[in-house]
């Protein structure tokens, strides 16, 4: 295969590669401060379809809506975020959220369901904004520092992973701490993931070790035994993701070269 963005290659580091939800498109965003949609069409050519540019911002991460009518991008040093309605073809910037006091936004995750975002704040704060509205609905606090989260396939629970390497199970609707679990061994908590079938949570430590646990054990146990633990990678794991019929786990490392990991 040719590279995706054959048609136009970033000027600067890549933080983003998303496949839409629904066309055959493959978007990418980065520190050259611009989001690229190209098509995927054969083998042979992926046509740009467009490219956006957001003046001195450059990008921490960029997702499309679940329904794949929008783009969401974070920057690095800011603390408002943009959203590009694909639509219309409006850029439009949400310079500051009522009641949530960050000097930076950077890391969010979407509800599947396609209802909320969550933005991951510093000093453990979790702010749960509306799609539609983009506006704050609550706040939830884990002990330390977040460095992860992931909904469940349902959208009903969020798992948020601290930095001490503790994981909080939070119910969305009562915005309760339901359960909070130790990751066996971590000394730094990196990134987390929910398999598609909600039978499995993956957690990526700093040390590269990532765990995989039942969530049955990981709602009842306070230090649950990992059914699995991948030991291979030797840097630090940043990212955990499943394949959606749950036959296949991606681990990496955004430290080295080629440092994935199939399992």
């Amino acid at each position: 295969c040719i590279p995706a963005n054959q048609e136009r290659f970033a000027n600067g580091k890549l933080v983003t590669v998303q496949f839409h939800p629904s066309a055959q498109v493959v978007m990418t965003a980065g520190h050259d401060r611009s989001v690229s949609l190209f098509q995927v069409k054969d083998f042979s050519v992926n046509p740009k379809i467009q490219s956006i540019y957001l003046e001195s911002f450059p990008i921490y991460k960029a997702r499309f809506s679940v329904d794949g009518e929008q783009v969401i991008a974070t920057g690095t040093h800011h603390s408002m975020f943009f959203v590009y309605d694909m639509m219309a073809g409006n850029i439009i910037p949400i310079p500051k959220v009522r009641g949530v006091e960050e000097k930076f936004l950077r890391n969010f995750e979407l509800s599947p369901d396609g209802s909320l975002m969550l933005l991951i704040g510093t000093s453990g704060y979790l702010h749960l904004l509306s799609m539609k509205t983009k506006e704050l609905i609550s706040t939830m606090k884990v002990n330390g520092r977040c460095t992860a989260c992931a909904f469940t396939p349902d959208s009903s629970k969020i798992y948020s992973y601290s930095k001490e390497g503790e994981v909080f199970i939070w119910d969305v609707r009562s915005r309760r701490c339901l359960h909070k679990f130790e990751d066996e061994g971590s000394l730094e908590g990196k990134c987390i993931a929910v398999s598609k079938n909600n039978q499995y949570v993956a957690c990526g430590s700093s040390s590269g070790v990532v765990n995989l646990y039942t969530t049955d054990v990981c709602l009842k146990e306070k230090r649950p035994k990992p059914v699995k633990a991948i030991m291979n990678l030797v840097t630090s794991a940043t990212c955990v993701t499943f394949n959606p019929t749950t036959e296949i786990l991606a681990v990496a490392s955004r430290d080295t070269d080629e440092a994935v990991k199939l399992v």
